[in-house]
């Protein structure tokens, strides 16, 4: 701002106010008189100097700042998220019964089907108890068959009794009672040793369940990425270590990790392009599928799974890969320049033109977009702010 030179009135008002006061003229030593004036000065010169200062400071004049208007824009954009390639169905297979590895018909990198024989397991113990389990059922079956027949013979003996009791006199009451409940006593050794059968034949195709684990068998397609066992081997519930690990690749899990401020633009069902440093050339596609819903709260993001397809075989789990992740709002943002946010140490605010006079309006800070800004606070679109704002141009201040 221009400083403008005092007048002489304006002099002697701050003289007047300072308390200076004048003492006439004075003589020359040639004795002449010299009209020069002489002020008498206060004792205290600070007293003075600020006093002086404060009389002749100029008049506060509006002071110039380019304006420019707050602009409401949708937001629509693309940012770049890491990502990290999973299988899609990943399983270890291990022995549920224990025995020696007989054949291995995999290995590593090999391509199966659901069913398809990959161990097979030797057990003899177990063929040992499947034969003991069968002569068990034997010999409940023949126990139910002999049930059965004095069960029969019984029957028919009462039915006989009971015919001849029909003629007064010629069965004793007593008799007939006997022959009836010895008819019920055999009718419930019957269904008992059925019962007997039935448990002997549940633990037959028990041990006969057990001898199918021998045989380990492909869950679902996929490939072999690791194996772990070799002939001779023994294997079983004791031993944790797994014989193969299968994993699906032609279907795998894109997962992301998205910021807590992007959450809002998650959309199931969203086709999103990513690459792979294996093919640089080449963009995949993958469509969001499983948001956690819960925030990481080191990282303050939410890992998102996203569904993409792999049926060249091109796409190997572990891959990074960089996702292009679109961000939309429903609410268009507030944009300024970035020099229109001015930042101290007790607040961020743009200073805003109201009625010609600079209003400071406290903001937060968005994302930016080139040499613009959003912001959020009590602005509003088309409000007009100071393109560099500084702490410098008070609150109040008139504006040009």
């Amino acid at each position: 701002m221009k400083r403008l030179k005092p007048t002489a009135p304006e002099v002697g008002q701050a003289i007047g106010v300072c308390g200076l006061s004048h003492q006439g003229s004075v003589k020359s030593p040639g004795g002449a008189t010299d009209h020069k004036r002489r002020w008498s000065v206060p004792r205290l010169p600070q007293q003075f100097a600020f006093c002086l200062a404060f009389a002749l400071a100029p008049p506060a004049w509006p002071q110039t700042a380019e304006l420019v208007p707050v602009v409401s824009r949708p937001v629509s954009k693309i940012i770049e998220l890491p990502g990290e390639l999973q299988p899609f169905l990943s399983v270890s297979l291990h022995a549920k019964v224990a025995g020696y590895v007989e054949r291995v018909l995999v290995d590593r990198g090999s391509r199966v089907k659901p069913g398809d024989l990959l161990v097979e397991l030797s057990a003899p113990e177990l063929a040992a108890r499947i034969a003991e389990a069968e002569s068990q059922v034997h010999a409940a079956e023949s126990s139910r068959l002999q049930a059965e027949a004095q069960l029969a013979a019984a029957t028919s003996t009462f039915e006989r009794l009971r015919g001849a009791a029909e003629t007064p006199g010629a069965v004793a009451g007593n008799e007939l009672v006997q022959a009836q409940k010895q008819t019920e006593a055999l009718q419930a050794g019957v269904e008992s040793r059925q019962q007997a059968v039935r448990a002997a034949q549940a633990t037959v195709q028990a041990q006969k369940d057990l001898q199918a684990y021998l045989r380990i068998t492909a869950p679902f397609e996929g490939v072999v990425t690791d194996r772990l066992v070799h002939p001779g081997a023994l294997a079983g519930p004791g031993n944790d270590s797994p014989l193969l690990v299968i994993q699906q690749i032609s279907h795998l899990r894109l997962i992301a990790a998205v910021p807590e401020e992007d959450t809002g633009s998650i959309v199931r069902g969203a086709k999103v392009q990513f690459r792979v440093p294996a093919y640089p050339e080449r963009t995949y596609s993958a469509t969001v599928a499983r948001p956690a819903h819960t925030l990481e709260t080191k990282t303050r993001t939410m890992p998102v799974e996203l569904d993409a397809l792999n049926p060249d075989g091109s796409l190997a789990p572990g891959m990074y890969a960089g996702i292009a992740w679109p961000v939309h709002r429903s609410k268009p943002a507030l944009m300024v320049p970035k020099t229109a946010v001015a930042t101290t140490s007790e607040r961020t605010f743009v200073i805003r033109d109201k009625d010609g006079r600079a209003e400071w309006v406290d903001v937060r800070k968005g994302g930016a977009e080139g040499d613009a800004i959003e912001v959020t606070g009590n602005l509003h679109a088309g409000d007009r702010v100071v393109r560099r704002a500084t702490d410098e141009l008070r609150e109040g201040a008139a504006l040009k």
